[in-house]
């Protein structure tokens, strides 16, 4: 395989919202943990993102949302991570993924990107004029040591992820708790398959491991079939 192995890792609830909501104020983060019969299962799942692999990917938008633009500079981790951006990220959001990556990796088509304004030994910048996830990926492996790597990111950048046949594994963490909303963001979202041509694209799943948590929490573990 000329990429990384991939794995999906995401907290979703029971009808796959991965928001509380339509709007950047609100986010599981800081939302589950005020809702009673929901936060008291929730270190489970962040107690299993632990031990996920020691490359993640995300992207500028979910991780403004969680206040990498103004957050202190954190610690340094043995984890080297992988940010798709083209304009969530400001300078500080830069440097503070330069302080918690043992290596970071910038993925932009914007030639004008913060990123390009800091110089840090461990900030790697790939500038593609249009995304190509397939490219990005092989690059990971090929140019940064790139074996497996867990997808963290938003449901449209998901939703690239699952067309172009990128995932081989799905770990799914459920919450107890219904959200609803059309507009919620869901674990896969992107655009919709308008013709039995396009069924193909669908990821069809096997289950290796169903695990029940406590709380009422459940762990889903798949392979990706096709």
């Amino acid at each position: 395989m000329d990429r990384p192995i991939t794995t999906l890792f995401m907290l979703m609830s029971v009808d796959g919202k991965i928001s509380t909501g339509a709007t950047d104020n609100l986010d599981v983060d800081k939302d589950f943990p005020k809702i009673a019969g929901v936060r008291e299962g929730l270190h489970q799942y962040y107690e299993i993102e632990q031990t996920t692999d020691l490359w993640a990917l995300n992207s500028g938008r979910v991780q403004e949302k969680m206040g990498v633009n103004t957050k202190k500079m954190p610690n340094k981790t043995p984890v080297s991570f992988v940010v798709i951006d083209n304009n969530h990220l400001t300078k500080h959001g830069i440097r503070y993924f330069c302080a918690l990556s043992k290596e970071f990796v910038l993925i932009t088509s914007n030639t004008s990107h913060p990123a390009f304004q800091v110089d840090k030994d461990n900030l790697h910048i790939i500038c593609q004029s249009e995304l190509s996830l397939t490219d990005a990926l092989a690059k990971l492996k090929s140019e940064y040591g790139c074996q497996r790597i867990t997808i963290q990111s938003g449901g449209t950048l998901n939703g690239l992820f699952l067309r172009e046949k990128l995932f081989d594994y799905v770990d799914i963490v459920v919450a107890p708790v219904l959200i609803g909303g059309k507009d919620t963001s869901t674990l896969i979202d992107g655009k919709s398959l308008l013709s039995e041509n396009e069924l193909s694209q669908l990821g069809v799943l096997k289950l290796q491991k169903c695990t029940v948590l406590e709380d009422s929490y459940l762990r889903l573990s798949y392979k990706v079939i096709h």
